[in-house]
């Protein structure tokens, strides 16, 4: 399951599942970090290079230049599908305000 199939149950306030999902007020590096937890399936994350990608997309919107580097890595590991996944994926987190982007 990617993080993203989940949005919809952060939205409705149920964060008792326990795993952790891209919020509202999360920083670039914020987001850099939790992408690094879904690359190496740690801190309760499961492993997933659809999430960390989407989320690494995340965070370099939101200024982290560690995440470029990283989403870029990780892209040479997936497929095209994965990384299409991935990007509707952060267009839709976007969208639903779950993550703001800088200005």
């Amino acid at each position: 399951m990617i993080v993203q199939e989940l949005a919809h149950d952060l939205q409705a306030g149920s964060e008792d599942e326990g795993l952790p999902l891209p919020t509202v007020d999360m920083s670039g590096d914020d987001l850099f970090k939790l992408g690094m937890m879904y690359s190496a399936g740690s801190g309760g994350c499961p492993m997933d290079r659809v999430s960390a990608h989407m989320i690494f997309n995340l965070a370099a919107l939101k200024g982290s230049v560690e995440a470029r580097v990283y989403r870029r890595e990780m892209s040479m590991e997936m497929d095209r599908e994965e990384i299409s996944e991935a990007q509707k994926a952060a267009r839709r987190y976007i969208d639903q305000g779950v993550v703001n982007l800088v200005a």
